[in-house]
């Protein structure tokens, strides 16, 4: 072989060995990994290095549901496993990940080491298994939490907040699956569906849907056996932020805002929960900060407020 041919032959092993490494460099997951992924059960469209976006085939729901998923700086493919934080939304969101879009979790939880879920809840799911419909809390705490560990490294220390609907959420899930959460906050939470204001069968109805298939009739066992207020007792050892305004205009509001009744309703509902959960031997911590309406600005606040509690309680302190 001449000098010419083996110059031409270092050269071109030197160009590959730049262009694996290019490569390396630009796409940060392991082999088998691309921008988007299909697979039998999921889904997933990468949004950046640390933001995806998982369409999940579920059983339990009977059709495909919506994850986003905010992986944790220095996540890698068999990393693990990861404290977990799932952020649950309200009712009548047409944002699935509303708490992404408009409640910044991207930014308020980027220097934490967890992995954070948003998973879609439905318009007025109200976080259950209806009797007559999806099957939410299956969605959520076995087919979101299983794909979660098998896929992402999750691990088995776990916190949940939410705000309005997905409030309750968060307390009526650590409340009816003991050691499954570490810790659970509420935002303007509907923390006690069978108080007189709290109008579930009023968004039901308003939804086109019957009560009754959710939790049966009123006055129906299943009613008291979701209900965040009577189920506080089980709640013990989990620890519990309680973020609630009382209606009037706050600071966070524009100018001319009107006084929001339904804050006022949920105000009642908190301090209720509170003082039961505390008389059961409940940890919580309180933030109720008078004046503030039942809106985005506020549950923002309420979760940076949060935030170090929650994800202490999971092991992944602040970085």
């Amino acid at each position: 072989m001449n000098r010419t041919a083996v110059r031409l032959g270092v050269f071109l092993l030197a160009g590959a060995a730049v262009v694996a490494v290019l490569l390396a460099l630009l796409m940060p997951f392991s082999s088998g990994d691309s921008p988007d992924e299909d697979r039998q059960d999921v889904r997933v469209h990468r949004l950046g290095e640390r933001d995806l976006v998982l369409t999940v085939a579920s059983p339990a729901l009977g059709r495909e549901g919506m994850v986003r998923v905010l992986l944790p700086e220095g996540w890698r493919p068999g990393s693990g496993p990861w404290p977990v934080l799932y952020l649950l939304n309200g009712c009548c969101h047409a944002d699935y990940d509303a708490w992404v879009t408009q409640g910044d979790a991207a930014g308020l939880t980027s220097r934490y080491p967890a992995i954070v879920v948003i998973p879609e809840g439905g318009e007025v799911g109200f976080y259950s298994d209806w009797r007559e419909g999806p099957g939410w809390e299956t969605f959520h705490l076995t087919e979101v939490r299983q794909l979660l560990e098998r896929d992402y490294g999750a691990g088995n220390r776990r916190a949940v907040a939410g705000l309005s609907m997905g409030g309750f959420g968060a307390m009526s899930y650590a409340a009816r699956h003991p050691g499954m959460f570490q810790a659970a906050a509420s935002f303007s939470g509907m923390l006690n569906t069978r108080d007189g204001g709290d109008g579930v069968a009023w968004l039901l109805d308003r939804d086109g849907e019957d009560p009754a298939d959710l939790w049966g009739a009123p006055g129906d066992p299943g009613w008291a056996e979701h209900n965040p207020a009577d189920l506080t007792a089980r709640l013990r050892g989990v620890r519990l932020f309680v973020s609630c305004g009382d209606g009037s205009p706050g600071p966070l509001d524009p100018a001319g805002t009107a006084r929001d009744e339904r804050e006022t309703d949920l105000l009642r509902q908190a301090e209720t929960f509170t003082e039961r959960a505390r008389g059961a031997g409940g940890v919580v911590t309180t933030d109720f900060y008078g004046p503030g309406t039942h809106n985005w600005p506020y549950w923002r606040r309420g979760l940076e407020r949060a935030l170090p509690m929650l994800m202490d309680s999971i092991g992944a302190g602040r970085r």
